[in-house]
């Protein structure tokens, strides 16, 4: 497995279907559209303190992914980006998102608990 970032944006991950825990690296500071799109096998992601936005269908149709921290440094957080993400039962967006994007964990059908900051200001 293996990443393939460009000027610290996290454009993709090879071998998607294998992938079950990801550490993404510190000084990546953008998960880019689609990065994770579709790993069906990824049940657990740390997002380290130096990511500011996650972007559209990041990890979309990730459907064995638990849970999910989202840092303080993440300010926005994008379209679709958790959306058919069937698993995911819990979700903590720290205080620092400003937006969290149109249908971001829509199709996030076993999630029981989900904390928005008073930062947020658009879903």
């Amino acid at each position: 497995m293996s990443f393939v970032i460009e000027k610290g944006v996290l454009k993709k991950i090879t071998n998607r279907g294998y992938a079950r825990k990801l550490i993404i690296p510190n000084g990546v500071t953008s998960i880019g559209e689609g990065a994770f799109e579709d790993c069906v096998n990824l049940t657990y992601v740390e997002i380290p303190n130096s990511v500011k936005s996650i972007g559209k269908s990041a990890f979309q149709g990730c459907v064995n992914l638990l849970s999910m921290m989202i840092p303080n440094s993440v300010s926005s957080i994008g379209e679709r980006a958790f959306m058919g993400c069937e698993s995911l039962t819990a979700v903590s967006v720290l205080d620092g998102v400003t937006n969290i994007g149109e249908s971001a964990f829509e199709g996030c059908k076993s999630l029981t608990s989900f904390t928005i900051p008073d930062s947020v200001t658009s879903i």
